[in-house]
């Protein structure tokens, strides 16, 4: 039990609302109905009988890709970081001229194809688990216009799709292939109210085309595409064209690999570098004026980090991303090959991400300020010896039916759920079940980086929190929690996952190691 001092923590948590406001993972996602059955009916489609070799192919491509960033990162120099805009020897071009700048790999016929069946649904998941991640920390957050950059075959939509399912009116895709173009026309020919949809080929034909009153957008995201840029200079220059559309919220997803976490970490810092520059001009030039800076000025990150500092990971041999969970698709199945063991029934889709939002990061109560937690002897003390008494006729009852089966349980190896699903579908008009207690956006939320390890009655956490009540320096943590100094914390902690949020106070009783 934890008795609360102050009236206004009260208000805002209990230890009961604690764990339902830091939880941010998701179990083992089940990819929807809809969009498995448009990856059936689009393979079947395609007809071809060669499907296994081109799926092998386009994971050796992804690995080859793989490689030669790994080794690009190793050449990059400390300058090009510092000053990405500083000339410099460009490395030797292995890549591919295309509407992003340089990339590695094309997207034809045949590679579309193995990407719908064996990718789509991982980089799905990936994609609904960090947009959902945006809904519960922005409450009132509903995107009505949304630009997808390098959307392929329409991932970050059908996520979009389940997060906000009623909110999007119009959306623009960016992407070059002209291949990933159709297929994601194809996937979403038979969906019911779908917003206004204009595809581009490139940025360029996008500001060519709108006019400039019109480019501004409620969220725009970029996922699995920055990697497929090698250069550090083209990237920060597309992220920099990225956040002009921003009118409010930027998304950016990389495969959770050190080289895409790599990239996530330096499109953070050029933002926050770049907001921070400007912001500061902007109270130069208003010191005589005495006028208000505008709070739309600036940015802060809205997930995952707990602050706006300097990444605390940058030089501990570790780097930040998460793991989502799936469940296999039938076509995943079939189609992906396993190293000599059979196929799993799932996968974990490994991604590192960002969100931006636009404006100063709001000052919030920190979510343990005001409370006192007892220890587990002061708890065993104010037992009454009533509780520890059992009524044996209570107990005669509960044996009588322990027998009965609420219901029958399904052999799980022979569930095909795009077969068993039944047809009636209701079109996105399901109340969305919202949470009513949500994590602020202060600095008193911190983030659980890599999995608990539970060790009897000790649980060991690694945790990147902010240090100072602005949010504006982080540390990376590693905190034991203990059953005999703080049980409620213990509980919340052995409940808690890779991902989730951790409540952070100045006066919280636990013990570090």
């Amino acid at each position: 039990m934890a008795s609360i001092i102050s009236e206004t923590s009260q208000k805002i948590f209990t230890p009961e609302t604690l764990r339902a406001a830091a939880k941010q993972s998701e179990r083992c996602l089940v990819v929807p109905v809809r969009l498995r059955r448009a990856i059936k009916k689009y393979l079947r489609e395609q007809e071809d009988p060669y499907m296994r070799r081109k799926v092998l192919r386009l994971s050796e491509s992804f690995s080859n890709i793989k490689d030669v960033n790994l080794q690009l990162v190793a050449k990059t120099s400390k300058e090009l970081v510092d000053d990405p805009f500083k000339s410099m020897e460009k490395s030797q071009r292995w890549k591919i001229k295309s509407a992003y700048g340089d990339i590695g790999l094309t997207y034809r016929d045949d590679e579309t194809v193995a990407y719908v069946a064996s990718r789509m649904p991982a980089v799905y998941s990936a994609c609904y688990r960090v947009l959902s991640e945006v809904r519960r920390r922005l409450p009132g957050f509903s995107p009505s216009k949304v630009l997808d950059f390098g959307a392929g075959t329409g991932s970050a939509f059908w996520a979009m799709r389940e997060v906000w399912p009623k909110s999007v009116e119009k959306l623009n895709i960016v992407e070059p292939s002209q291949s990933m173009q159709r297929a994601g026309r194809s996937l979403i020919q038979d969906l019911k109210n779908l917003p206004l949809i204009h595809s581009y080929t490139s940025l360029l034909a996008f500001t060519k085309e709108v006019r400039k009153s019109e480019r501004q957008h409620d969220l725009v995201i970029a996922s699995y595409v920055l990697g497929e840029i090698p250069s550090l200079k083209d990237r920060i220059t597309l992220l920099r064209q990225l956040w002009n559309l921003t009118q409010d919220v930027l998304v950016l997803v990389e495969p959770g690999t050190p080289h895409g976490s790599n990239i996530i970490s330096q499109m953070r810092s050029h933002i926050l570098w770049m907001e921070r520059r400007k912001c500061h001009k902007a109270k130069v030039k208003k010191e005589d004026s005495k006028e208000v800076i505008d709070i739309r000025s600036g940015a802060f990150i809205v997930a995952p980090c707990p602050h706006d500092g300097r990444c605390p990971l940058e030089k501990s041999g570790k780097y930040c991303h998460f793991v989502q969970r799936l469940q296999r698709t039938t076509s995943q199945r079939a189609y992906k090959r396993s190293k000599g063991n059979p196929l799993r029934g799932f996968e974990d889709e490994k991604f590192s991400f960002v969100a931006f939002r636009r404006g100063q990061r709001p000052r919030e109560p920190w979510p343990l300020d005001g409370m006192q937690f007892e220890t587990l002897k002061e708890q065993r003390a104010e037992r009454n010896p009533e509780d520890f008494e059992m009524d044996y006729e209570d107990l005669d009852d509960v044996e009588e039916t322990a027998d009965v089966i609420p219901y029958e349980e399904v052999d799980a190896s022979a569930y095909d759920s795009d077969v068993m699903e039944t047809d009636n579908i209701v079109e996105s008009d399901e109340d969305q079940e919202e949470e009513t207690v949500n994590a602020n956006l202060g600095g008193g939320w911190g983030r659980i980086i890599f999995p608990p390890v539970r060790r009897g009655r000790q649980v060991h956490m690694n945790i990147c929190r902010s240090t100072n009540a602005e949010a504006s320096e982080g540390s990376f943590d590693r905190e034991v929690i203990t059953q005999t100094k703080n049980p409620t914390l213990h509980v919340h902690a052995r409940k808690s996952f890779w991902g989730d949020l951790w409540p952070s106070g100045r006066n919280v009783t636990t013990m570090a190691s």
